[in-house]
């Protein structure tokens, strides 16, 4: 499973506080899917799907390529 830290989302050009809320809302998402492993204040690190849910993208390579935009 690969994870995601609030420094791999800062480190894509998101600030700190919303790289934080992301990481919130991507635990309280795995919680609600039955994984209460995040439930734990001190984990900071969430599986790459749930973020990419949450944000409707899909990372590759470093990089984070929108999977719900549509090209210009």
């Amino acid at each position: 499973m690969i994870t995601v830290t609030k420094k791999d989302l800062i480190a894509l050009g998101y600030g700190t506080s919303f790289a934080a809320d992301i990481i919130r809302e991507a635990k309280k998402l795995m919680i609600s899917k039955g994984h209460t492993y995040y439930q734990s204040r001190k984990l900071d690190r969430v599986p790459r799907e749930a973020v990419e849910e949450l944000l409707g993208i899909r990372f590759q390579d470093g990089q984070a390529e929108c999977t719900s935009c549509t090209p210009m």
